[in-house]
């Protein structure tokens, strides 16, 4: 029992990283942010994560990472491209709207303001970029598309999906993500 006790506190203060990497960017993830937000004591961050702050971090995004990927490999099994595509917006969708718009892919906030604040952030960031591409990839192919379309719409995905997140923060309006499906879907119909 108390070893799930210690999990659930290692587990707490990973979610409240992700949540605040999401809304503030890799520099409003501070221990004291972390502790504060996921209630844990003191005492686990050094049990937990011995590495610190960037230990935290580099756990949280990679956790998200994770997520995403799942989510992106759970439809892949299915073989519809179209069906995952779905999935990637509704999920942003659902995240932008029931956190005001405050909280975009923590990925994305790592690979824009961490070169400094994190070591070895640009290498995780790269890795998780590199297995959505790839699952996006075997989705593609597995739908019918040419191994080299299909590398070259994996980057359209993913490129277009994060920048919507962006957007649509910016405007506090969903219509990006609304334009990616629609113009992505027209683009998936084509095979060839």
């Amino acid at each position: 029992m108390a070893d799930q006790g210690r999990q659930g506190t290692k587990q707490r203060m990973l979610d409240s990283a992700v949540l605040l990497l999401r809304e503030r960017g890799a520099a409003g993830v501070t221990v004291d942010a972390v502790l504060a937000h996921s209630g844990a004591p003191r005492g686990s961050v050094y049990h937990h994560f011995p590495g610190g702050r960037n230990e935290i971090v580099l756990g949280a995004v990679r956790q998200a990472g994770d997520f995403i990927t799942a989510m992106v490999e759970d439809s892949a099994s299915e073989g519809d491209v179209q069906q995952t595509l779905d999935r990637l917006v509704l999920f942003w969708k659902r995240a932008l709207t029931k956190t005001d718009y405050r909280a975009g892919c923590p990925v994305a906030a790592m690979a824009s303001d961490s070169r400094d604040l994190v070591p070895d952030a640009g290498e995780v960031v790269r890795e998780i970029f590199a297995r959505w591409h790839a699952s996006l990839t075997d989705v593609l192919c597995a739908s019918g598309f040419p191994a080299p379309r299909a590398h070259r719409l994996a980057t359209l995905v993913v490129s277009a999906i994060e920048g919507a997140v962006i957007l649509c923060r910016a405007d506090r309006d969903l219509g990006p993500l609304d334009d990616v499906l629609v113009e992505m879907t027209s683009l998936l119909e084509r095979r060839d």
